[in-house]
């Protein structure tokens, strides 16, 4: 072969410069996979906290609400629904449009209003709402165990009660019922 025959051709060697191979590909999906592993529990962990931790603010929440409503507007009767507390009396609602319907669902966790254990009809309202001189509020995981994992309740007393359970405490609380503020 002469000294020109060569030119424009590429000599091939052994080095490949094509990219990854597919054992290179599956290690890296394979440690990704692992870390996935072992974050994704945590963060599920980390979202029902917050879950909770939302719950039971939107509780106390209710408990000032109920408390302000009484001295303001109440007649010294408690609201025993959530529609009530929203509604502007005269001028404003006693508590947020995220809990002011008729049944919120907040943050993975489902509330209620009702009148409490023995309480009876009150007098009513500045807005002719009927009343009543307890209520009792509870907050419930929407998913137990994937939203949360414990159950809330408050009632005129003002201390919300916790247990660990998908269904909330009842009154009059007590065990399993845990005080918690």
């Amino acid at each position: 072969m002469g000294a020109g025959m060569d030119k424009g051709y590429k000599i091939m060697t052994g080095k490949r410069d094509q990219g990854f191979t597919l054992i290179e590909l599956l290690i890296v999906v394979a440690i990704i996979s692992i870390i996935a592993a072992i974050a994704v529990p945590g963060l599920l962990r980390a979202r029902m906290s917050g879950n909770e931790t939302s719950a039971l603010a939107s509780l106390k929440v209710v408990n000032s609400s109920e408390v302000a409503y009484s001295a303001s507007c109440g007649n010294n009767g408690y609201a025993v629904l959530f529609t009530t507390l929203a509604t502007p009396s005269p001028t404003m609602g006693f508590i947020s449009a995220d809990l002011g319907v008729l049944a919120p669902v907040k943050s993975g966790f489902n509330f209620s209003l009702a009148p409490g254990a023995g309480a009876v009809p009150g007098p009513a309202d500045c807005n002719t709402v009927a009343t009543s001189t307890g209520y009792y509020a509870a907050a419930v995981p929407t998913g137990y165990g994937t939203t949360g994992s414990k159950s809330y309740a408050t009632n005129a007393g003002n201390t919300v009660y916790q247990v660990w359970a998908a269904g909330a405490p009842t009154e009059p609380f007590g065990a399993p019922a845990i005080p918690i503020g």
